[in-house]
């Protein structure tokens, strides 16, 4: 797997950790999952600043908010017991729909 991509996952990870945090810091009245918001953050930006090397920004932001809203939705939907309804279901497959025709058919992927 190239580094780049490496890179981005490791980034939408750090950035899923952060709004995990977020929503765990009740809106940062405690102070562990607020400084975990900070420091998830701040390692997703670095490593998104390592991708760009690599990737054209525009891209590089839609699959890194793509891969992270589906991880988001699914943190929200399994561990904070969050509904999605039919509309929503179909506009995160959507984005699934997205990422894949990016990743299998864009040429942009690489500078």
């Amino acid at each position: 797997m190239p580094k780049h991509f490496i890179y981005l996952i490791a980034a939408v990870i750090a950035e899923t950790i952060g709004t995990t945090a977020l929503q765990a810091s009740q809106q940062f009245t405690r102070l562990w999952p607020s400084v975990l918001v900070v420091v998830a953050y701040a390692i997703s930006f670095y490593l998104l600043a390592l991708t760009l090397k690599y990737m054209p920004v525009g891209l590089m932001y839609a699959l890194w908010s793509g891969f992270g809203i589906i991880l988001i939705a699914l943190i929200g939907y399994f561990y904070f017991g969050q509904t999605l309804d039919l509309p929503a279901v179909i506009g995160l497959g959507l984005i699934i729909a997205g990422i894949v025709l990016i990743n299998v058919f864009s040429k942009t992927s690489l500078h």
